[in-house]
């Protein structure tokens, strides 16, 4: 539902409320009856009205707005300081109509929160954000969100990658570069269409982007690209990039400060690592069809070595989740304010399709904690996937674009639905002699369909890739 009413909270009440918050409630509050006083005497005048106040009484408005206030749980909230000012505005932008209906809901033993997206179009979290930006509050809050517009306003399609690698010296990147067609010459056209028609696309950033550091002494593979190379995440129509992982810190803390550094001038949102660990805890929020989308980052690798550090409250690093506490806290955080909450998780054992009791230890401990998705990483090859509690987990994407190896790979798609509800979807893809592939041959996607199957637990999948629960 799109939003019907678009007056604005009159002028003297917006500067009112900015002084208000301003001063951190320094000040002395503006009493309710006195916002809709003034609404009442600007309505009067000629000023802002809405559609339903000849139908509806100010003094009933003013009665729904104290009983929101009066008897509304943290959870109908959002966990927010939801005050007169908020529900003024709601009044304002939605109507008297919307305003009592929600307190009616905020009376119920158990309010769901989901009413202030089926009467607004947006859910509280977003409703939160549209006020602050409006009134020019909370910036910071503001500044790590990302508002996309979507292809349908019936679903949001998010598209997730396994690991890619544009380091100097390493086999990709020298093929690419010996292609007349450069990149555009190691993915199939409709492969890029399919990333790019993506409302929103994340891929594994399994590299540093420097021209500085040392590689780690007694490490196999250390990979570190061109700074330049960044603009390459563009043709895939990337919109933010997983670097928790255990080649962001190959080549030191230089290299991935410099890392963070590129991929801000570049415009190009990331998580999982940080110049220090409040950094590196910090997700990426979506606002997209009035949900508010978040994305959050952590390797469990190295589980034996330490050459990826962990970032510390003064020092660069990633975030870890070989012990989950840090990382489980973090979901917990993340879950309060938002509706979605997507875990990007680098963990298992490199060259098995086979997850393990560890994966599916730490799961346990993500969707206990209020993860809605879980998109695996790391392990080079396809993993299953699983449903734990009505939560879609894919163990591991694998590579993407990595190797000449011949390689079953995909995308992850995750769909949410307009009634709020996920569509869980795996697209076979092939990656062979440096060139990665939709597959498309009827036969050839049914035979990964079939093997994704065979390493998945209790699931099925029909013949689009769409994941079927079978744990019901």
């Amino acid at each position: 539902m799109k939003k019907v009413f678009t007056l604005g909270v009159p002028a003297v009440i917006l500067i009112a409320f900015v002084i208000v918050y301003s001063w951190g409630c320094q000040a002395d509050p503006i009493a309710t009856e006195d916002v809709w006083n003034t609404i009442k005497a600007d309505s009067n005048e000629g000023g802002a009205v809405v559609q339903d106040v000849a139908e509806i009484p100010l003094d009933e408005v003013y009665d729904a707005s104290e009983m929101i206030l009066d008897h509304a749980t943290a959870e109908f909230f959002g966990h927010y300081a939801i005050d007169d000012s908020f529900l003024s505005w709601i009044y304002s932008n939605y109507g008297a109509a919307t305003l009592i209906a929600l307190a009616e809901e905020s009376q119920k033993e158990k309010p769901d929160a989901e009413a202030w997206y089926e009467l607004t179009g947006s859910s509280i979290h977003v409703l939160w954000l549209e006020y602050n930006q409006e009134l020019g509050l909370r910036q910071d809050e503001l500044a790590l969100v990302h508002w996309k517009d979507c292809a349908s306003e019936d679903e949001v399609v998010l598209d997730f990658t396994g690991d890619i690698n544009f380091s100097e010296g390493w086999e990709t990147t020298e093929y690419m570069d010996a292609q007349s067609g450069g990149i555009y010459d190691c993915f199939s056209m409709n492969l890029l269409q399919e990333m790019n028609d993506a409302d929103i696309l994340m891929v594994n950033n399994e590299f540093t982007y420097s021209t500085r550091g040392t590689a780690l002494e007694g490490k196999a593979y250390t990979f570190r690209a061109d700074p330049s190379r960044v603009s390459l995440l563009n043709v895939f129509g990337t919109d933010l990039v997983g670097i928790a992982n255990n080649h962001m810190y190959d080549y030191g803390p230089e290299a991935l400060v410099d890392s963070l550094d590129i991929l801000d001038h570049a415009g190009m949102p990331h998580t999982g690592a940080g110049r220090n660990i409040s950094q590196a805890e910090q997700p990426v929020y979506f606002i997209a069809n009035g949900r508010k989308i978040a994305i959050i980052a952590a390797t469990q690798i190295e589980r034996t070595y330490n050459y990826t550090k962990e970032a510390t409250e003064t020092e660069p690093g990633v975030l870890k989740t070989l012990n989950a506490a840090r990382y489980v806290a973090a979901i917990e955080r993340v879950r309060e304010n938002s509706d979605y909450v997507i875990a990007f998780v680098h963990w298992g054992t490199e060259g098995t399709h086979q997850y393990g009791a560890d994966q599916v230890n730490l799961a346990k401990q993500f969707v206990a904690a209020g993860a809605d998705v879980i998109i695996g990483g790391h392990t080079h090859c396809l993993q299953g996937i699983q449903y734990m509690d009505g939560v879609p987990i894919i163990y591991s994407l694998g590579n993407f674009w990595f190797s000449s190896e011949t390689l079953d790979t995909g995308i992850a798609q995750v769909r949410i639905q307009e009634d709020g509800t996920i569509r869980f979807r795996f697209i076979p893809c092939l990656q062979q002699e440096y060139k990665t592939s939709l597959v498309t041959d009827a036969t050839e996607k049914q035979r990964v369909l079939d093997f994704m199957e065979s390493i998945s637990t209790d699931v099925s999948y029909d013949a689009d890739g769409y994941v079927i629960d079978m744990s019901q």
